[in-house]
């Protein structure tokens, strides 16, 4: 298959990446041998008369998303009669870890690479009736060889930018190749929908987007008071998150938070960088600048001390909570233009007062519907970042309606999980 030839040269020359991903420290790529060769651990075959779901995200955000997916699959699937066996796979080394807890090891694999002989040894061991694809993951022969078992193909919360357009527009003969062997598009917004048809899927129904339901939202959570509690914080503290954050924006958080702190002595910063690799790069930051702070980990094994007040998380999976403690938020990855943002409406539930950068295309509908609610405010660069935190202390009513709106829009647009879990038990039954 002239597939497998391509894949194969792409293979061979990402060799050396791979092997220096593994050799400096920094993240690795996922299960490389697993994923080439489809030599997956089986999981436990499902109980008799149960419909296994296959659920495939690519990293954290995908999998959170698809584990309250999953619930809600459970939940309906259960009050009607039925049942279900979820698994799962990711393609990343996070996603995996995050896939682990919530849904087990033995039912979390890694999803194979695009070669017949893996995908078809992945099939074979997992045997699914049907398979979720989170956002937007098409493969051409993952594609072909689940239609060749006339297994139905469901795109959850299925996201086409106008970036992405274009580029399967440019190849449109294999995305309409792609796309007609998947059963049901479930669009997260009537723009998303229009791109998917237009690219050439035939069933494409609008859903709403699961990240509305995909967040929390209550301070009262037992998770965000034990982390409230693991890193000292008071109620008269006042805690800037710098959540899901790339370079620069680690040292134009800290930069923010020295020009703020000696006029706001109850000012706390807390740190969560995108990729947790990049912890000793933030701690010669921190350290550099000359401030007093403190690393997740360690508050495990000791008590927090309260004097410093900069906290580096440099764990996974805890971001969710961390928002939760938040009076202010900047959500990172949206200030250099490459990365396209990071997801937003968690801070937004819990009420923070939350700005980001400009570059957000990857959550477009999301921005577009807070910024028209006068729920968040878009900061340029580092000065205004500044200017927008310094306001918020400034203005503790402002900051607290501008929360309250955000954490409001996010209640009103609540219920695309239950309707799509609907959708996809009404293609599998």
């Amino acid at each position: 298959m002239l597939l497998n030839v391509l894949y194969l040269v792409v293979v061979i020359v990402a060799l050396p990446w791979v092997a220096w991903r593994r050799l400096s420290g920094g993240r690795p790529v996922a299960a490389p041998w697993t994923r080439f060769t489809g030599t997956i651990t089986s999981p436990p075959a499902p109980a008799a008369g149960a419909a296994r779901i296959w659920l495939h995200g690519v990293s954290v955000g995908e999998v959170q998303l698809l584990s309250s997916l999953a619930a809600e699959l459970r939940a309906q699937a259960e009050a009607a009669g039925r049942s279900i066996d979820c698994v799962i796979s990711s393609s990343t080394t996070t996603g995996l870890e995050l896939a682990a807890r919530q849904f087990g090891p033995d039912r979390t694999f890694p999803c194979p690479l695009d070669f017949t002989w893996a995908v078809d040894r992945v099939l074979e061991r997992v045997r699914p009736d049907l398979l979720v694809l989170g956002e937007l993951e098409l493969w051409p022969t993952l594609l072909a060889r689940v239609a060749r078992r006339g297994i139905p193909v469901i795109v959850a919360n299925g996201r086409m930018s106008e970036r992405s357009a274009a580029g399967y527009g440019r190849v449109a003969w294999l995305a309409r190749r792609m796309l007609s062997r998947v059963t049901t598009v479930a669009a997260r917004s009537p723009a998303d929908a229009e791109r998917f048809t237009a690219l050439g899927a035939r069933d494409v129904v609008v859903t709403g987007s699961l990240k509305f339901d995909g967040v929390r939202g209550d301070r009262a959570a037992p998770e965000v008071g034990r982390l409230r509690q693991l890193a000292g914080c008071t109620a008269h503290d006042i805690v800037f998150l710098a959540g899901s954050t790339q370079s620069p924006e680690e040292s134009l958080a800290l930069d923010t938070f020295r020009t703020l702190a000696p006029s706001h002595p109850a000012l706390r910063l807390v740190i969560v960088p995108r990729h947790v690799e990049r912890t000793p790069e933030i701690a010669a930051l921190l350290d550099a600048a000359g401030v007093r702070w403190q690393l997740r980990s360690r508050l495990a094994d000791t008590p927090a001390d309260p004097s410093p007040r900069v906290l580096l998380v440099d764990t996974t999976g805890e971001l969710g909570g961390w928002w939760g403690t938040a009076t202010i938020a900047f959500v990172g990855g949206s200030l250099d233009g490459v990365r396209g943002g990071q997801n937003m409406l968690e801070p937004a539930a819990y009420g923070a007062a939350v700005c980001f950068g400009p570059h957000t295309r990857n959550f477009r509908d999301e921005v577009a519907r807070l910024l028209d609610a006068d729920a968040a405010v878009v900061v340029p660069d580092g000065p205004a970042l500044t200017a927008f935190v310094g306001r918020c202390l400034a203005e503790p009513v402002w900051a607290a309606d501008l929360g309250a709106r955000a954490a409001a829009l996010v209640a009103a647009h609540r219920g695309a999980t239950a309707t799509t879990a609907r959708l996809i038990l009404d293609r599998l039954f």
